[in-house]
């Protein structure tokens, strides 16, 4: 089973594919992870993604795209995966779609997870005063003048690889506010029957 999870920051993609890890026992490809675990290896997409960054550019896609390349092969993948944070755009929807085909493979579901932002914003601010209230520090990430420029950075850019894969009839839409449990329940049914458990 092959997944991709599509929604913005603070939506509940993490908690929700660890839960699918333990389910289904298929590992959750994060592109930043990759990207690092690809420089520590010394492979040669890890060598070319560190001197673009050694010299301060974004990785770009073809890059990105032999590092996923790579990862897919590993053991591990080989009964399938879930892509988070990938693909962030519908050039690289498009390069993932061509280096699976040319596997032999295809994504099985696209699990978009639908939430009111203002509502996330509001989590946030309680989560970041929280944390103030305990003496502890709040995550620079964790602040709602952050968040809010990470899901200004999602609608511009991810935002647009949902109708990609609705054309292609392989979007699912979750209820991303509901509690965790219902959401687990709602992707449960939205994947492929022989996926569900």
């Amino acid at each position: 089973m092959r997944l991709i999870l599509l929604g913005p920051p603070g939506a509940g993609k993490g908690t929700q594919a660890q839960r699918l890890i333990e389910r289904h026992g298929i590992p959750q490809l994060s592109t930043g992870d990759m990207l690092r675990e690809a420089v520590a290896k010394g492979t040669e997409v890890g060598r070319k993604a560190q001197a673009i960054m050694d010299a301060g550019q974004l990785v770009p896609d073809d890059v990105v795209i032999g590092i996923v390349a790579d990862r897919i092969e590993e053991a591990d993948a080989r009964r399938g995966f879930i892509l988070d944070g990938f693909p962030r755009t519908v050039p690289q929807a498009e390069a993932l779609d061509r280096l699976l085909h040319e596997k032999g493979l295809r994504i099985d579901a696209v699990l978009e997870f639908q939430v009111d932002e203002d509502a996330l914003v509001a989590r946030i601010e309680r989560r970041a005063a929280d944390t103030l209230a305990s003496g502890k520090p709040v995550r620079k990430d964790d602040t709602p003048d952050v968040f809010r420029r990470r899901l200004q950075e999602f609608r511009q850019l991810t935002a647009a690889v949902v109708p990609y894969y609705r054309e292609r009839g392989l979007s699912r839409a979750i209820d991303g506010m509901a509690p965790i449990d219902d959401v687990t329940r709602q992707i449960n049914e939205a994947l492929p029957v022989a996926a569900r458990v």
